[in-house]
């Protein structure tokens, strides 16, 4: 970790720790080192950065282009391992920036819903996380945040002291997946996106939500 990451990542920990009474079940299922994509559901702006202090390694997040044009923020981000992606979750260059992350051995967040959910409930895969998924080799590990929604969801103003759990589950790999997506058809291809995204939601959905 950089000084200002790791700044960061004690903060969070601490916030989460003692503001949101937070725990965190199932670390193990992440590797310590190596390439990895963490999917996590996604209901609070809180989402990354206590996904972020739950594990001991550097984690790299996506974030929205148009904030690394803030003063403050433009300077930050890059330094706590920001990625700039555009307003739909991805574009070209952000997706050759997640692919040489993961390529060099990095962990990365992703949130296959795309967007920050509206009442809580986990909302349907995009099919960004299974093209990203399929052309790597990196093992994907689901991960279900409970009660950021209900600290600070879109309906909050302030983040309110409602405790949260993190939890990880085991890894998923996709060999075959993957594999028949190097060389099949462009229909096929998109096909194969879109199951490995509503797998790896499922998988999200299984994890139990309960505090």
């Amino acid at each position: 970790m950089n000084f200002l990451y790791r700044c960061g990542w004690l903060f969070f920990c601490a916030l989460f720790r003692v503001y949101f009474r937070g725990r965190v079940c199932g670390a193990d299922n992440v590797p310590p080192t190596g390439p990895v994509i963490l999917a996590a559901n996604h209901a609070s702006f809180l989402d990354p950065p206590f996904v972020g202090s739950a594990l001991h390694r550097p984690l790299f997040y996506l974030a929205r282009a148009s904030l690394f044009r803030k003063p403050l923020l433009g300077w930050l981000l890059p330094r706590w391992n920001s990625i700039p992606v555009d307003r739909d979750g991805g574009n070209a260059a952000g997706l050759r920036v997640i692919m040489d992350r993961l390529a060099s051995g990095a962990g990365i967040i992703l949130f296959p819903e795309g967007t920050r959910s509206f009442d809580g409930n986990l909302q349907p895969a995009r099919s960004g996380i299974g093209l990203i998924a399929a052309k790597t080799d990196a093992p994907v590990v689901p991960v279900r945040i409970c009660g950021s929604f209900e600290a600070w969801g879109r309906n909050c103003i302030l983040p309110r002291p409602k405790p949260i759990v993190v939890k990880f589950g085991s890894s998923m790999r996709f060999e075959s997946l993957r594999a028949e997506a190097k060389n099949c058809s462009r229909a096929r291809l998109r096909e194969i996106y879109s199951q490995i995204a509503n797998e790896i939601m499922a998988a999200i959905a299984k994890l139990p939500r309960d505090l």
